[in-house]
């Protein structure tokens, strides 16, 4: 895809969002696209390589939660793996500031290359499991916008999220369909994280097909118990029920 055909199309489809991406956003998008697929030969990042598909799923996708952050945020993107959503909302967000958590340090040095040649400034990427980075004073209930899409099931989610995030502040999971299940498991974690459903909203990528996603905001109401996040794997092995 050349750029004046991937320009429109991101144009189009971040208006349907009610979006408008100035000339340097979309130029950032397209070198984005470029090392994403160029890295992906090397290490698995994603099955994803179609553009078009790499615009809706991946970019609009990530842009859809950027109305729920508040200016001048600090947000945590957990499980963020080749960047999203951390990386799209920063290149359409100025304002933020973001760290970008992964486990696996060749993802990491892919995000750290994206940074440096888009140019990226206030923004970080760690190499560290959640559960670990939870329990670091540095980063423990220090973010306004702790943000996850794709990583797990809410129960487990919520374990990873909920100590990151500060008291007012609010966990973005972003999900696929049929979330009803996994909100009606994941309430007892969610009760004693701390946390409580705020929101549940339901919606459509446009594209050739109508891709249905769901995004559960949840507030921080309270302090996370000290015990939590549990050692590292447990959360998915034994979710809190």
């Amino acid at each position: 895809m050349d750029k004046e055909e991937f320009e429109n199309i991101l144009k189009k489809t971040s208006k349907e969002i009610n979006i408008e991406l100035k000339k340097e956003q979309i130029e950032r998008f397209f070198q984005y696209m470029k090392l994403l697929l160029e890295w992906n030969e090397k290490i698995n990042l994603t099955t994803i390589t179609d553009p078009k598909d790499i615009i809706l799923k991946h970019f609009i996708d990530s842009l859809t939660i950027q109305r729920y952050i508040k200016e001048n945020s600090y947000l945590v993107d957990v499980g963020t793996g080749a960047g999203f959503p951390g990386i799209p909302l920063k290149i359409y967000r100025k304002d933020i500031k973001v760290v970008l958590l992964d486990s696996l340090n060749k993802r990491i040095n892919f995000l750290n290359e994206v940074c440096k040649e888009l140019e990226l400034e206030n923004i970080s990427a760690i190499h560290s499991r959640a559960e670990e980075f939870a329990k670091n004073k540095k980063y423990r209930e220090k973010f306004n916008v702790v943000t996850s899409r794709a990583v797990a099931n809410l129960s487990t989610l919520t374990e990873y999220m909920l100590p990151l995030t500060k008291i007012g502040g609010i966990c973005i999971c972003m999900k696929g369909k049929e979330i009803e299940e996994e909100l009606k498991d994941a309430k007892k974690a969610i009760c004693v994280l701390g946390g409580t459903v705020k929101e549940k909203n339901e919606f459509f990528l446009k594209g050739e097909e109508r891709i249905s996603r769901n995004i559960i905001l949840l507030e921080k109401i309270k302090t996370t118990p000290s015990k939590y996040p549990r050692k590292a794997g447990m959360p998915s092995k034994e979710p809190l029920k």
